[in-house]
């Protein structure tokens, strides 16, 4: 369909995961891509070599998203390889899980950097070049466990929860400029990390779900095609939960 033809999109931390199935379906829909992963391994020589199958330009950028100075410089760089940009999908985020009398202020802090911090500095980047052009959409990465919270998950929940109102934020400040900003939420997805959990556990979480089943990425990327494109024209401050009605 090449719903996402002529458009410009940058992906944070998509040398793997979610952000890779959203990089991929984007390349798929016509969209030039450009990612960042925060290091050059094998991950991210492998997506990039992946992406530029669908005869897109595609990009790829060693950048730390919790950086503002990085940010603002991959801001320039981005706008000047690319000549513009349209979809931002802040994606890039880490976990650092344990009970709150366990966990460090180190932890803490990390993961607020990462998660939330990021999504400041890179809106922030990419803000003016939208406004100049009267148009672009934003799409934060959020999760379930920001709209639920999670035990032993403190400071991701608050860090994915402080994405949710920021986004909304945003919708409301930038809305005048025709800007969309809106988050997805997802569930339980099969990734790389969620692989690694023991089998009784992934069953034990499949059977708490309505579907009964993980969502894949590409469900979740699914998502994010709609959000960047014009389907989506008049969907702005919304978070939408990729959950299998885990959340209702």
């Amino acid at each position: 369909m090449e719903i996402l033809k002529g458009k410009v999109a940058l992906i944070t931390g998509a040398a793997r995961g979610i952000g890779k199935a959203i990089a991929i379906r984007y390349a798929q829909e016509g969209a030039d891509v450009a990612f960042t992963d925060i290091k050059d391994d094998e991950n991210f020589k492998t997506t990039e070599q992946e992406l530029k199958k669908f005869g897109t330009k595609v990009k790829a950028y060693v950048s730390n998203a919790a950086d503002f100075k990085a940010a603002q410089e991959l801001a320039e760089t981005i706008v000047s390889d690319f000549g513009k940009i349209d979809i931002l999908v802040n994606n890039a985020g880490i976990t650092r899980d344990n009970l709150l009398m366990r966990m460090t202020e180190e932890h803490w802090d990390m993961v607020m950097q990462v998660n939330l911090k990021s999504v400041f500095n890179m809106t922030k980047a990419f803000m003016r070049q939208m406004m100049k052009q009267r148009q672009g959409s934003i799409i934060n990465m959020s999760s379930v466990v920001g709209v639920s919270g999670n035990a032993g998950q403190g400071n991701y929940a608050a860090s994915k929860s402080g994405i949710i109102g920021f986004t909304k934020s945003v919708a409301q400040e930038l809305g005048s400029r025709n800007i969309r900003a809106n988050t997805i939420a997802p569930g339980f997805i099969e990734t790389e990390m969620t692989a690694q959990l023991p089998e009784d556990v992934k069953k034990s979480w499949s059977e708490k779900i309505p579907l009964k089943r993980a969502g894949s990425t590409e469900e979740v990327a699914n998502v994010a095609v709609f959000l960047g494109s014009d389907l989506s024209s008049y969907v702005s401050g919304q978070t939408i939960q990729v959950c299998g009605a885990m959340l209702t």
